[in-house]
């Protein structure tokens, strides 16, 4: 029961995250198949761990066949992404130029009129659509398609070469296979591996086909490559959890070397303490980047064997403001 609510808290913290992640810059991020998804990614690890497919079946609350079954349909239909309504209403209005409310609800008949007037008013929010007119005249029109092309290139490349890079360093080697199984177009993976490659980011093996990165270098307050930074928290936070998860508790030379502790600081206005607490994430900062540049500077002089350990430190902050009541606001 202990482990289940830890699941359910977990994956609650990870929808929240997920929704932002999907509503950030004022964009509408696809999730149809996210829930798809998340299944097929739980029993390929499920499977890697050991875990026959019947006692698998047994974990979903599912009968073998169909287990199997649902496999089958959502790997078959993973490849289709579809697009989600919010996409599909304004690429209609961009190309008709303008249309009346009336004419959308009719040509968007298969789908709830409340979520189409609220697709409607979200695009209005956001810029990207204008409205005019009252009552049964009222007729949205596009933001000019210069400005729509423009956002929408932006939004598509903008930190993809960071986000890849990041990919690659965490999961490499990687085959261009192994990334084109990406929500991203062939021919842009293409050039963003191209210019990766080019600037020495990332290295290419002809001996077997892959893509490999030896260090990843995000700067601090750039404006760009946040969603590799995002990935990068992530995954360290992941692996850290889950190597401590494999690792014998009882042992205190372990703990020291894998796993993680929160500290909550509280301070107000006037503490003594409050400004230390608040330069803690710069101090930190600070001297594991120190500590990074000794030890690369080191390994450029020495070759680095073939087995080594990868020391994986996750730094992270943040302020939550409280009320007089003690309630988050």
């Amino acid at each position: 029961m202990t482990v289940e609510l830890l699941i359910q808290a977990i994956v609650r913290q990870t929808t929240i995250l997920i929704a932002q992640l999907a509503t950030a810059g004022g964009t509408r991020a696809p999730l149809a198949s996210v829930a798809h998804q998340v299944f097929l990614d739980l029993v390929r690890e499920l499977e890697r761990q050991g875990v026959s497919r019947k006692v698998s079946a047994d974990m979903f609350g599912l009968g073998l066949r169909t287990y199997q079954r649902k496999i089958q349909r959502f790997t078959e239909s993973a490849t289709d992404k579809g697009r989600s309504l919010w996409v599909a209403v304004l690429d209609h209005i961009g190309e008709r130029g303008s249309v009346t409310r009336a004419e959308l609800l009719v040509h968007f008949a298969g789908d709830d009129d409340g979520q189409v007037r609220a697709v409607l008013h979200d695009l209005c929010e956001s810029g990207l659509v204008t409205v005019s007119g009252t009552g049964s005249g009222i007729t949205y029109r596009a933001t000019p398609e210069e400005e729509l092309a423009r956002l929408r290139q932006t939004q598509k490349n903008e930190g993809l070469d960071e986000l890849l890079w990041a990919l690659v360093y965490r999961e490499g080697p990687l085959s261009f296979a192994d990334l084109a199984g990406q929500p991203i177009d062939a021919e842009e993976l293409s050039q963003a591996l191209r210019r990766l490659v080019e600037g020495g980011r990332v290295v290419f093996s002809e001996a077997d086909g892959s893509y490999r990165a030896k260090t990843l270098v995000l700067p601090l307050g750039s404006s760009v490559g946040w969603e590799a930074a995002v990935f990068d928290h992530f995954k360290a936070l992941v692996n850290t959890i889950t190597g401590r998860l494999g690792l014998d508790r009882s042992s205190p030379t372990l703990a020291d070397r894998t796993g993680g502790s929160t500290y909550t600081l509280d301070v107000w206005s006037g503490h003594p303490h409050a400004d230390e607490a608040y330069e803690t994430l710069r101090a930190l900062r600070h001297r594991l980047g120190e500590l990074r540049a000794k030890v690369e500077a080191y390994n450029e002089q020495h070759p680095v064997p073939e087995d080594y350990t990868q020391v994986l430190l996750y730094v992270g902050q943040c302020l939550i403001k409280q009320g007089n009541d003690g309630s988050h606001h």
